[in-house]
């Protein structure tokens, strides 16, 4: 199993140099993969969760392509329909290459209408441009002599049955977010019932969870997933991998953007899970 980080990259306390030292430390712990949100205009249903600055993400994963040299880079996830599909295609045919072939790119539906709104993007259309974008990718990248990046893992973010079954269109993992272990448990037969509806593969798993460690045990059954102690955090996990998770992504931002001046809690958290990795 692959476990990866989960990068802030917004808020008061994202600079270019902590940016920096979240990559470092990162792939100095051990973690496989580093990862980025995407919002482009903040408006103020975004601010509200996701405060300025915020850093675009694929230019930002092409900057810190080039001070790591092992850890994977990806999106968490890039919005679809904020972008032309042939944009996005040679935007990351070309960090792939960069990068030396590290890329996993998250995408999904997208949920703030006023930043709709602002790039003239039909919110009720976000679905519909979500698809587009996906066959799109798939043929501009099969074009070796042009985009030479050969066919780059994609994943399909979303909690809802549409992102579910898009995934098992697709064929690309699923990648749900921030839940509780309750909620999961229900979701794998949904999963199951729409593949076999669909006549596809069930499709790979790689989920978004917190990481917050506590000293005592939480035993509310709504405990988010990534919650809790290190024991209840690593048991988490490893329901999560024998359910078929390849790749869990932790996500130590729990909500208050003073967090990101102050990064050093959540880096001895995943200095904590480092030390004792399944």
């Amino acid at each position: 199993m692959r476990i990866g980080v989960n990068v802030p990259n917004f808020g008061p306390g994202a600079t270019p140099d902590n940016l920096a030292r979240w990559a470092k430390t990162s792939e100095g712990l051990g973690f496989d993969l580093l990862m980025l949100s995407d919002h482009v205009a903040i408006t103020s249903d975004v601010a509200k969760q996701y405060p300025a600055p915020f850093y675009e993400p694929v230019t930002t994963l092409a900057w810190l392509a080039g001070i790591t040299t092992r850890i994977h880079l990806g999106t968490t996830v890039l919005i679809a329909p904020y972008r032309h599909p042939l944009l996005v295609a040679r935007m990351a045919a070309n960090l792939q290459q960069l990068s030396g072939g590290r890329l996993v790119l998250g995408v999904g539906v997208g949920w703030a209408r006023e930043e709709f709104a602002a790039l003239d993007v039909e919110f009720r259309r976000r679905g519909a441009l979500t698809d587009e974008l996906l066959r799109t990718l798939r043929s501009a990248w099969a074009d070796e002599a042009d985009y030479g990046s050969g066919q780059i893992p994609v994943w399909v973010g979303g909690n809802s049955d549409a992102a579910i079954r898009r995934a098992v269109r697709f064929g690309s993992p699923w990648h749900p977010l921030r839940f509780t272990m309750s909620w999961f448990r229900e979701a794998l037969p949904r999963v199951r019932n729409i593949a076999d509806e669909l006549e596809l593969p069930v499709p790979e798993l790689a989920p978004r969870i917190y990481l917050q460690l506590t000293e005592k045990p939480i035993d509310d059954p709504d405990r988010r997933a990534g919650e809790g102690t290190l024991e209840q955090v690593l048991e988490d996990i490893e329901e999560l991998r024998r359910a078929g998770a390849e790749t869990v992504l932790l996500d130590p931002y729990h909500g208050d953007p003073d967090e990101t001046l102050r990064p050093e809690p959540a880096w001895q958290a995943l200095a904590t899970l480092a030390a004792h990795r399944p």
